[in-house]
């Protein structure tokens, strides 16, 4: 394995396990025992856990958002369809196997200290996906649109909060609902 291949699938590994077990839980020689890489290369990656957390965390941002709004942006013609979609890509997310919540929200619980770099970061992933919620609105010349995509980004975490709970994806059907409404509301009429 290559020099950042290794870092590679540390951040991977790590990954994994963070979702399903939470990071206070993942040690890191349980982190090494899974990625079968050496001590010393992990800490020549990186100099704490709290720094794999954080590469591990702007990792699935960014993997996470280009595979949300490709998706959305694949599902629907226009913005207004667009902003309904998010909740039908929600569903498919809720779906997958490896679907155990929002990392973000899962990080922000166990490191709730203010601007630490672990907080702003979730906090910044949570503005990126709102922007797109709030620009979907806007494109679809919506009445008010910054307060809809506060809306509607408070639908989505709601189902996502609940179909983690309820290891169901039927909240991301009662969100788009909801969300259909809202919709129908800020529709300027011509």
């Amino acid at each position: 394995m290559t020099h950042s291949s290794k870092r590679e699938h540390l951040i991977e590994t790590a990954l994994k396990l963070f979702s399903r077990h939470g990071f206070h839980a993942v040690g890191i020689d349980t982190i090494l025992k899974e990625s079968g890489v050496a001590k010393r290369t992990l800490y020549n990656h990186f100099k704490s856990k709290d720094e794999l957390i954080l590469a591990v965390l702007r990792h699935y941002d960014e993997r996470f958002r280009n595979f949300f709004m490709r998706a959305v942006e694949g599902s629907a013609l226009n913005p207004k369809d667009r902003l309904l979609a998010v909740f039908d890509v929600a569903e498919q997310w809720f779906q997958q196997d490896d679907f155990y919540g929002c990392i973000f929200v899962g990080a922000t619980g166990e490191y709730p200290e203010e601007d630490t770099p672990i907080r702003n970061i979730c906090r910044e992933f949570k503005g990126l996906i709102l922007g797109y919620i709030k620009s979907l609105a806007t494109e679809a010349k919506l009445k008010q649109p910054d307060q809809l995509a506060d809306q509607l980004l408070l639908l989505l975490e709601g189902a996502i909060t609940m179909a983690q709970i309820n290891n169901s994806p039927l909240s991301a059907k009662q969100a788009k609902c909801a969300a259909r409404v809202l919709i129908d509301n800020a529709t300027i009429s011509s």
